[in-house]
């Protein structure tokens, strides 16, 4: 799983059927220091979350997995909103 800030929503007017009644957001990965990394992109939103919320998410065969139909054509699904979380410091340096 990784962790993203929710950037925006997605509207499609054609779109597969499976995607019918999802709602889609753009989302932009970050990494362990909260910063953003890597392109932003969309994902299929299973939490209700919205623009600003901080949300963790997967990629590939495991993003269809958690939605109703395995067979959905996402890339991306989002399972959860993080509240708060706490990095463990311990196991290495930090880079500044």
């Amino acid at each position: 799983m990784e962790t993203a800030l929710v950037r925006g929503t997605v509207v499609a007017t054609h779109c597969v059927p499976s995607f019918r009644g999802q709602k889609l957001l753009w989302i932009e990965p970050l990494d362990d220091e909260g910063e953003p990394t890597g392109r932003r992109l969309v994902a299929v939103d299973t939490t209700q979350s919205g623009p600003g919320t901080c949300v963790f998410f997967v990629r590939s065969r495991e993003a269809a997995e958690a939605l109703d139909d395995p067979s959905t054509p996402a890339d991306a699904a989002i399972l959860g909103i993080v509240d708060a979380s706490d990095r463990d410091t311990s196991s290495g340096p930090i880079a500044r």
